[in-house]
């Protein structure tokens, strides 16, 4: 716990200096309380309280503990940019320990999702949409960034300015493939893989006529059975020609792909050909496996957060709370995927509030 206090103590206190409880403090017992289920800040007051002998032993308890109205001024006036910086600082350093894993290199998947709760509805306003960077191979949440004016696009590209993706291959889906997204990845030493639709159109009809006919023997196949379904995938990968980068206006394009996936369930079948283009040649099994991985963040990350956590039911929305909770539940988020134990992420929230031993492992990996 200390080491959490420690890699938060960068984060500027919004508040005046006369305050009864410190803000590492404040951060420590409301991250403990979302790892425990916790949702508002009332949650958390409760949760400080019920829990107070236990928190008493890292958290000074010398003013009791913190109202749910401290809990509250406290997240709307937080900057979410500085605490968004002292989350990246933990990811980075905790991603730098894991082992790269495929020819590809790190996998870096950018996608958006909404906090549908977030919302005031009397004024009619839309929800907090909120774009995060998710190390697909590991598991991993590194960055999060608010849409402005819910511009997923802008967003994406102020996470990418922020990584270091020297080694990493960054996918998105189709609303990401510009030119300017894809200049901005390999700014920061990266390649990207990026899903193209109709929406760049002379590009889509140029893939779609270099792969209209491929060679079955060239391709890399997977299929999986699942929960009553069938699914099946095939891969293609092509050299561009060496004018393609310059005359559609990709940096450093030089590959494309075909996957063509069909899936069987409840007795239908339902076919579907999506293409994909790459500034790094990649095997067909390697570049198959690229696209597959970009999705891991809808079922790994966005449904966890919405069924474990109840990310989508939560109406907090006055001015920075609901960003700075969000980016705690990702924190949790990214320490129970890495806990050893075998249990699913529902069961270790509940066991950290179950548990006091099980909590306390969970936040020694702050470390």
């Amino acid at each position: 716990m200390r080491g959490f206090q420690a890699l938060f103590e960068i984060v500027p206190d919004p508040r005046r200096a006369n305050v009864s409880h410190a803000l590492p403090d404040i951060l420590l017992i409301a991250f403990a309380a979302v790892l425990c289920g916790a949702e508002t800040c009332v949650d958390i007051a409760e949760f400080g309280e019920a829990k107070r002998e236990m928190l008493g032993e890292f958290v000074e308890m010398g003013h009791g503990t913190p109202s749910h109205d401290t809990f509250s001024r406290v997240f709307r006036l937080l900057d979410p940019s500085a605490f968004e910086a002292a989350f990246r600082r933990f990811t980075s350093a905790f991603a730098a320990t894991l082992e790269r894993q495929g020819l590809a290199g790190p996998i870096i998947a950018i996608d958006g999702k909404s906090l549908r709760g977030a919302l005031d509805t009397a004024r009619c306003t839309m929800p907090l949409h909120l774009v995060t960077a998710w190390a697909a191979d590991h598991r991993l949440i590194l960055s999060q960034c608010r849409a402005p004016n819910r511009s997923e696009v802008t967003a994406a590209r102020t996470i990418i300015a922020l990584l270091d993706l020297t080694g990493c291959i960054v996918t998105a889906d189709a609303l990401h493939a510009s030119r300017k997204t894809a200049s901005a990845i390999r700014a920061r030493g990266g390649d990207y893989a990026l899903v193209i639709k109709g929406n760049r159109g002379p590009l889509h009809q140029a893939i779609q006529t270099l792969l209209a006919d491929p060679d079955p023997a060239q391709a890399a196949s997977t299929s999986e059975t699942a929960h009553g379904r069938y699914e099946e995938r095939r891969a293609w990968v092509a050299k561009t020609p060496p004018d393609w980068a310059q005359l559609y206006g990709f940096e450093a394009l030089c590959a494309v792909a075909r996957i063509d996936s069909l899936r069987r369930s409840n007795g239908r079948e339902q076919t579907d050909t999506r293409y994909a283009i790459f500034s790094r040649l990649l095997p067909p099994h390697e570049a198959l496996r690229v696209i597959r991985a970009h999705w891991t963040i809808e079922n790994q990350q966005h449904w966890l957060l919405d069924v474990a956590f109840g990310e989508d039911r939560i109406h907090t929305r006055s001015d920075h709370c609901a960003e700075n909770l969000a980016l705690l539940r990702r924190l949790a988020l990214n320490l129970l995927q890495h806990d050893p134990r075998k249990l699913s992420i529902r069961a270790k929230i509940k066991r950290a509030g179950w548990s006091d031993h099980y909590l306390s492992s969970l936040l020694a990996q702050m470390r």
